[in-house]
């Protein structure tokens, strides 16, 4: 998620990273940490979030 945030020294944007799964019984959760098959996938969207 990008986030554009504003301050008195004018606007920026910030970022936070999760991804969403199922657990064991089927539920969505939500979490921050990632193995290393999804850093390509991540470094992707990182470099799609500069342009």
């Amino acid at each position: 998620m990008i986030w554009q945030n504003v301050s008195e020294k004018g606007s920026f944007f910030a970022t936070t990273f999760s991804r969403l799964f199922k657990d064991q019984s089927g539920a969505w959760r939500s979490g921050t940490s990632f193995d290393p098959n999804d850093l390509e996938t991540l470094m992707n969207v990182i470099c799609e979030g500069t342009e």
